[in-house]
């Protein structure tokens, strides 16, 4: 079955343009795209509708944090949050920040951002996230570009913020910090006419009466300077599962990075637990797994063996999500069979607002994919000769396009890229999809990571990372190529219990870092690895916050590193 339908039919190649495949929509939107209900023409509308109907249930909980441990969780309702925004709104009015205004907001995920983000809307206001893992500088060329007047800032930010005043105190007049700020603080921002309010004390400047201003569909919503690079930092991995514990959810949203971490402490646990319990979990896996390849969905798959499959998240999961990047496929059919709950991968970009593909919840033939375009978007593959890759061809393969009704509106005083990656009607993502029978998508490569060796091979690193990830060895990989060279090098981090029970078999007591220097610990294939001891990090801005690698900064980082591999490598054919 499809679950896709056909709605233009291919384009033939020019002498300007490459060929382009049929344009696709989901078989949930065959008579048209979605469009928004009547009444509604903003988030604020749509936050407002959902208050009037749940105005008591919790939306916003914050873990507090006692003597540095960890206790339960503390919830605002959706009434709490909507008056806390509309006062926030309110004082915003009364420090001169006018609709179409831009108000930027400086910190880690709290409820004090989402509620300085929902203030925004209300009061029809450009929301620009400052990223937290950027410095000075980039929040400095942000607040002048994006012509930020007014600032929410996390209270150890506000040091990070001030010190770029005296380059950007033209347009940026306000700071209200998430807690405190202290009277110091003050007067440095007094002195270049900025002023410094505490959260309490600017909640105070606002109140909940007064009219709202009337929102357009066309109002810009946010801007947002990621270039795909940048974001602000999700939660500390290590902690993950002692929150889950904590809040049970029943909703999970990841990134692969997250669940490889979950499916490795799964696997650790099944492989630690003796020889009876392991045969009793593989014989339940493969009897569920068979059954849900058959059709079944994975919760008539083997109820009565989900006890012994089930590993806990809480317990109270039924739905986990998965985007920024591929999840491995050993990893999302390990999920579907032990979590009891529907695994489902996306697939989205900044530009088109969040996702715009989806895989159907319990169709197993989807696994790998990053399933159906959603209702309110249409898709084509496009050509790319360069890389082999026909969108006519039996297997369609190309340049994922989209064009629908939730795209950007374009890159903000760049009317030049916007033209580069807008081309009639069409968002040209920069990834390689192809089209699977059953109408899913599959991201298969990316048309900017590829490098030409001097053999004239040409070499798609994101599939040979994706294949040695595979391996329960190692953790992160960097896989480069010069163009003037005849082969590949990589930097690895190794899996630190994995090397470190290497080590103990070859009786060796070093510590990690000089069993990372040891040429024995090393791997097959690529011509010359450097095992690296410290993950990549964002400190060190080498990944971005979904730990996509950032590969322009990896090669300024490693460079030296990499020209000794080369070296290194050549060397040893002589």
């Amino acid at each position: 079955m499809s679950y896709t339908v056909r709605v233009e039919e291919a384009r033939p190649a020019t002498e300007k343009m490459p060929s382009a495949g049929p344009v696709y929509r989901s078989i949930y939107a065959k008579d048209g795209l979605l469009e928004l209900p009547e009444g509604l023409h903003s988030p604020w509308d749509f936050f407002s509708e959902s208050v009037k109907r749940n105005p008591k249930s919790p939306l916003l909980g914050q873990r507090q944090i006692t003597d540095s441990k960890a206790g339960q969780y503390v919830w605002l309702t959706y009434q709490e949050v909507h008056d806390e925004a509309v006062r926030m709104a309110s004082a915003m009015r009364s420090r001169g920040v006018n609709p179409g205004d831009r108000c930027g907001i400086y910190g880690t995920n709290c409820s004090q951002w989402i509620i300085a983000m929902q203030a925004c809307y209300s009061h029809a206001v450009t929301y620009v996230p400052l990223y937290d893992t950027l410095g000075p500088n980039a929040v400095e060329f942000i607040i002048n570009h994006g012509e930020v007047s007014i600032a929410f800032v996390q209270e150890n930010k506000i040091p990070s913020i001030l010190s770029c005043l005296p380059n950007c105190s033209s347009y940026i007049k306000t700071i209200v910090s998430f807690a405190n700020v202290t009277s110091l603080q003050k007067k440095e921002g007094e002195k270049l006419g900025v002023s410094c309010f505490s959260w309490e004390e600017f909640s105070q400047l606002g109140n909940l009466s007064g009219e709202l201003p009337e929102k357009q569909r066309t109002d810009i919503c946010t801007l947002m300077y990621t270039s795909g690079t940048t974001g602000e930092p999700k939660g500390d991995i290590r902690f993950l599962m002692d929150d889950l514990q904590e809040l049970k959810p029943t909703i999970f949203c990841g990134v692969p990075r997250v669940y490889d971490r979950i499916y490795a402490g799964i696997f650790h646990k099944v492989s630690s637990g003796g020889t009876l319990k392991k045969m009793l979990f593989q014989y339940a896996y493969n009897y569920k797994l068979a059954n849900m390849e058959k059709g079944l969905p994975h919760d008539k798959a083997a109820p009565l063996m989900d006890k012994i499959i089930k590993q806990g998240l809480g317990g109270r999961i039924r739905l986990m999500f998965s985007g920024a990047a591929p999840l491995p496929h050993h990893v999302e059919e390990y999920l579907r069979v032990t979590s009891c709950a529907s695994v489902t991968q996306g697939y989205g970009l900044t530009e088109s607002c969040g996702g715009c593909l989806t895989s159907i919840a319990n169709i197993f033939p989807m696994i790998g994919t990053v399933g159906v375009p959603i209702t309110t978007i249409e898709v084509r593959l496009e050509s790319v000769p360069e890389m082999g890759y026909d969108a006519l061809s039996d297997k369609p393969r190309g340049e994922i396009c989209l064009r629908g009704t939730t795209l950007f509106s374009g890159y903000h005083k760049r009317e030049d890229l916007t033209k580069d990656v807008l081309v009639d009607g069409w968002f040209h993502t920069g990834d390689i999809g192809e089209w699977q029978p059953n109408g899913a998508m599959k991201i298969i490569d990316r048309k900017k990571n590829i490098f030409k060796l001097s053999q004239g091979e040409y070499v798609a690193v994101e599939n040979i990372e994706g294949i040695y990830l595979q391996c329960p060895l190692i953790a992160s990989i960097w896989v480069y190529g010069n163009s003037f060279e005849s082969f590949l090098v990589a930097v690895v981090v190794p899996e630190r219990l994995a090397l470190e029970n290497w080590a103990t078999t070859r009786n060796l007591t070093d510590d990690f870092k000089s069993l990372c220097e040891n040429p024995k610990a090393s791997f097959e294939m690529l011509k010359a690895i450097y095992l690296e001891p410290n993950p990549f990090d964002m400190e060190r801005d080498l990944i971005t916050p979904t730990f996509k690698l950032k590969r322009p900064q990896l090669l300024k980082h490693y460079k030296d590193c990499i020209d000794k591999l080369y070296n290194e490598a050549k060397e040893a054919r002589v």
